[in-house]
């Protein structure tokens, strides 16, 4: 196990530490951008959901897409912040320009490619609740803007933790603390 920790240590200290940071890079905005998952999901459970509202009740459609529409915009969030990280990382990280380690610059990248997975809940939470909402406008057309009014209340809440990953990738890339 010391030889292998070695033979890394070894690769990594004679690796170019642009390449070294601007691979992190290229890894972390791939990771990023898997909190498109969650937003893919949430979308997909709210279009399904407006679709079986039609369904149930084609009089009070419209207000159901209305709500789903609503509802899986705010639910695309999360994914349009790993979106915003994973182009900073490619396009103008700060980390390259630097002075430090180049490991622990390049682990930063990757930390904050990693902190942007968190937004898989938020769109999944979020697509849920404009599922819902579709779902109780079709069945209440009447009652649309109270649906709506407490659809978002819900989804604000639920970005949170989509808000607190930004946050983290943020302070990793141009606040650095370990420097």
């Amino acid at each position: 196990m010391d030889g292998l920790f070695e033979m890394i240590l070894n690769f990594l200290n004679n690796t170019d530490r642009f390449a070294l940071i601007l691979s992190g890079s290229a890894i972390a905005a791939g990771l990023a951008m898997g909190a498109g998952i969650g937003p893919g999901i949430g979308q997909g459970f709210a279009a399904g959901k407006a679709a079986e509202a039609v369904g149930n009740n084609p009089e009070g459609g419209r207000q159901a897409t209305i709500v789903m529409l609503l509802g899986a915009a705010v639910a695309e969030t999360s994914g349009i912040f790993a979106l915003v990280i994973a182009i900073i990382m490619l396009f103008a990280n700060p980390l390259v320009s630097r002075e430090g380690t180049a490991v622990v610059l390049a682990a930063s990248a990757i930390g904050a490619g990693l902190a942007m997975i968190a937004g898989i809940g938020p769109g999944i939470g979020q697509g849920y609740a404009a599922g819902k909402g579709s779902e109780a406008v079709g069945k209440r057309p009447k009652l649309q803007s109270q649906i709506i009014r407490t659809m978002l209340l819900g989804q604000a809440v639920a970005q949170t933790t989509g808000i607190y990953a930004l946050i983290i990738a943020l302070i990793l890339l141009f606040v650095n603390i370990f420097f």
